[in-house]
């Protein structure tokens, strides 16, 4: 089991799932801080108010991670947080937390790689339309340049978005997420492209203001496809079900890279899509279309497709009894080989998991410990499989598991658990799970003792 000698082992967390001090300092509201206000909208009606408490426990949480070897933590920043209306005045206090984040983690020898947009959106600018509005791209910009021009002289490394697909399909096509809304298509459509265009933007300002050679980014999360068997007309119609765009919905793949990566919509979304599609104007895709330095990719699983009789893909439906986790997800190690094969192939840019992982229910056995097998057999599946993907001459550049400690899970509150640490969350005490202890050994050999 073979991995680049430089390829980056990390794990990865999101403020609003951790940070807490929703309240504190200064800090603006964002839409899931409001929305999590209405009860009906999260399990058992919790909420992030504080979550892991990480905002004023960071140097605890840094020294575990130090502990576990972390080369790279993935953390985003809360944009309310640092602009407590979205633009305008800064909130001194809240840009100095993450001043002092970064200062501990390279203190402890841990690459910071932040990703600016990871959900917790400024309420104040919702008011004012949101990513419905062209001018979010400014507003984006604005927070952006904000961030660089104070963080770029110790971080390299940044990633804009976060699953965009989530937040437009969920947040404003199911409203099952914050901001809750249930949009017309075409208005998703169009959410996505001033989505789109803010990405853009921001690399431009990350490119024209960082003060260090800034290594660029993103982190999609690709609907995948994987052959049900080996045969060449399986693995081909894979390929083409997940380059493909076949339903009117914000979840294909190719819908969002391909503008990001190749300068254009896919011809086939924009045929199905008709009327719906975004209008662009002068410029618009040579914005989105920015060089960038990595292709970040979200793996959790994916859909088992096989050639009907014409070659088309035909998804297979599960069999009974396969193995799903806590969070009611398939496990399909599978999908780190083929997921990173065929972003590879389309996009040719290394290729990083920015996130990957597993919920189970875990807890504190009498000995005081954290059992969690599964986890590690979980991961070392996927692990297996990404590095054959590098066997196969994908460039694979790292991996971040998802998440570094248990914390808020957007709509499932704390019910859920993905983390390596263990958390009591009415203590705030942490616990090392046996999977972190297990993921040291991985990153000391540079993933050797996945061998078997």
């Amino acid at each position: 089991m073979t991995f680049p000698k430089d390829f980056v082992w990390g794990a990865a967390a999101a403020s609003y799932q951790i940070e807490g001090a929703a309240y504190e300092d200064g800090k603006g509201l964002s839409t899931w801080d409001v929305y999590c206000k209405d009860k009906k909208h999260v399990w058992r009606g919790q909420n992030g108010d504080v979550a892991c408490d990480h905002y004023h426990r960071y140097k605890q949480d840094v020294a575990l991670m130090k502990q576990i070897g972390l080369q790279a933590y993935r953390l985003s920043v809360c944009w309310p947080r640092v602009l407590p209306e979205g633009v305008g005045p800064v909130n001194e206090k809240g840009l100095a937390f993450y001043d002092r984040l970064i200062d501990e983690l390279l203190a402890a020898g841990i690459q910071p790689w932040i990703t600016l947009n990871h959900w917790d959106y400024p309420y104040e600018l919702f008011y004012r339309g949101a990513w419905m509005n062209r001018n979010s791209v400014d507003w984006f910009a604005e927070y952006t340049q904000i961030v660089v021009d104070r963080l770029s002289d110790r971080v390299t490394h940044w990633m804009t978005h976060n699953e965009m697909q989530g937040v437009i399909g969920y947040g404003y096509g199911d409203g099952v997420v914050a901001p809750g809304l249930k949009l017309p298509f075409a208005d998703q459509l169009r959410a996505g492209h001033h989505m789109l265009l803010a990405h853009g933007k921001a690399v431009q300002t990350i490119r024209a203001r960082s003060k260090t050679d800034a290594r660029v980014g993103w982190a999609p999360v690709p609907t995948l496809f994987l052959p049900a068997t080996d045969a060449e007309s399986d693995v081909a119609a894979a390929r083409e079900a997940t380059v493909s765009v076949t339903q009117r919905d914000v979840r294909s793949t190719t819908w969002w890279c391909d503008p990001v990566h190749l300068g254009h919509y896919p011809e086939d979304g924009l045929a199905l899509y008709g009327d719906d599609a975004p209008g662009t104007e002068p410029g618009d895709m040579e914005t989105i279309h920015q060089p960038l330095d990595f292709f970040g990719v979200n793996i959790y699983y994916g859909q088992n497709v096989r050639a009907d009789d014409q070659g088309r893909p035909e998804v297979t439906p599960e069999p009974d009894g396969a193995q799903i986790t806590a969070f009611q997800a398939p496990v399909t190690p599978e999908a780190a080989y083929w997921g990173a094969l065929f972003c590879w192939e389309r996009y040719k840019l290394p290729i990083v998991i920015t996130e990957s992982g597993m919920s189970q229910m875990d807890w504190p056995s009498p000995d005081g410990k954290v059992h969690d097998p599964q986890r590690i057999d979980y991961v070392t599946r996927y692990l297996r499989q990404f590095a054959r993907a590098g066997q196969d001459g994908v460039a694979i550049a790292g991996y971040f598991y998802w998440s570094i400690m248990d914390n808020f899970e957007w709509i499932h509150g704390y019910r859920e658990r993905f983390g390596m640490i263990h958390v009591d969350f009415q203590t705030q005490q942490r616990t090392l799970k046996d999977s972190a202890h297990w993921y040291a050994q991985v990153i000391a050999t540079n993933g050797g003792n996945l061998a078997g």
